[in-house]
């Protein structure tokens, strides 16, 4: 006999319809918060503080200790798995991200595929001493990023506003380019069995550029490696949830709900909820999607939107998020506020 989960967010990811939503933030963690500002002045760069498994268990816990959220999501970024295929990757401050670009096929053999489990050890101590710190009540989120994404990542060397080499590179060399995608899958599977074998009771693909593709190679290069990935995670972790995040892939939502195999779909701000609610929410679990600007705007402007998407999507299995991540200026007051809110939602009608 299989046992009921008894955390929220478990619950809403088993296809619960709960009286209230569950709701974990993208991006809970970080600088919005003066308690993380003091954290990140403890070491010297970014990456430092994601590998240091006490400063980053610290930073995973701020967010759930100040708001009660029903989830922790691991404080990680999705380039450390470049970064463990032996990437340099830096973070500057006002820049972003910065890596070592992969130019061609001729490359890969650089990929230091074996070594990826042991770069990425220290946040597996990271998810087990989150494991054991949590409340019973609240669940562990582990996550990675998607091929696709990681990969434009890798060959553009920072974000991009048109994504033309790595766009130009698979349209030319479909076959170079899928040899890039299948090193990434690879990758991306180990560090989330490891986040689950470490104590992760749900993750999520994080495809934060998949809405630049096209149609066909949306198949190509979103659906298909985060089919294999969701898999294969599958194969070794059967109960495990895994919420996949195609950031801006419109209607393409659909096909990736239907072929990648997921068991919970998180939705941008763009998507419309009554979309997700006749299109999405009838085959499994929606998760988001409130504009992160709304929590710039006042815990009165908030209060609408928030109940909207209550009326529109809590009749089904549901958790609420945002449709991005915290940004950086939101006041902790906001997420306060938010955390008022929906504790005081009544049961959808």
């Amino acid at each position: 006999m299989t046992s009921v989960p008894r955390k929220a967010l478990l619950r809403a990811l088993a296809g619960e319809v709960l009286p209230r939503p569950a709701w974990w933030l993208m991006r809970q963690a970080g600088r919005y918060l003066p308690e993380y500002r003091e954290l990140r002045s403890r070491v010297g760069d970014f990456l430092e503080l994601c590998l240091t498994p006490p400063l980053a268990a610290e930073a995973t816990m701020q967010p759930v200790r100040r708001f009660g959220m029903d989830a922790a999501i691991i404080f990680s970024d999705i380039l450390l798995v470049p970064y463990a295929l032996g990437r340099s990757v830096v973070y500057r401050e006002g820049e972003g991200p910065l890596l070592e670009p992969i130019e061609s096929s001729a490359e890969l053999h650089s990929l230091e595929r074996q070594a990826v489990l042991q770069c990425l050890e220290p946040v597996f101590e990271t998810v087990r001493r989150v494991a054991r710190a949590l409340d019973p009540e609240t669940a562990l989120i582990g996550f990675s990023g998607a091929p696709w994404t990681l990969a434009a990542y890798m060959v553009e060397g920072a974000a991009s506003r048109d994504f033309c080499r790595v766009k130009a590179w698979a349209y030319r060399d479909p076959a170079g380019f899928g040899a890039l995608i299948g090193i990434v899958t690879e990758a991306a599977i180990a560090f989330l069995s490891g986040q689950i074998e470490a104590g992760a009771e749900a993750v999520q693909i994080f495809d934060s550029w998949a809405g630049v593709l096209p149609a066909d190679a949306f198949e190509r290069w979103v659906i298909e490696p985060t089919a294999q990935i969701v898999a294969a995670v599958k194969r070794r972790h059967p109960q495990h949830p895994i919420i996949g995040y195609p950031r801006g892939g419109g209607v393409l939502y659909e096909c990736y709900v239907e072929e990648t195999g997921v068991d919970a779909i998180a939705c941008d701000t763009a998507l419309p909820p009554r979309y997700a609610r006749e299109r999405l929410q009838q085959r499994l679990p929606v998760q988001g999607n409130l504009d992160p600007v709304m929590l710039l705007a006042g815990e009165e402007a908030l209060s609408e939107p928030v109940e909207q998407l209550w009326r529109i999507l809590g009749k089904g299995p549901y958790i609420f998020n945002l449709g991005h991540g915290v940004l950086a200026q939101t006041p902790p007051e906001a997420v306060a506020a938010l955390a008022r809110l929906l504790r005081n939602l009544a049961p959808a009608e």
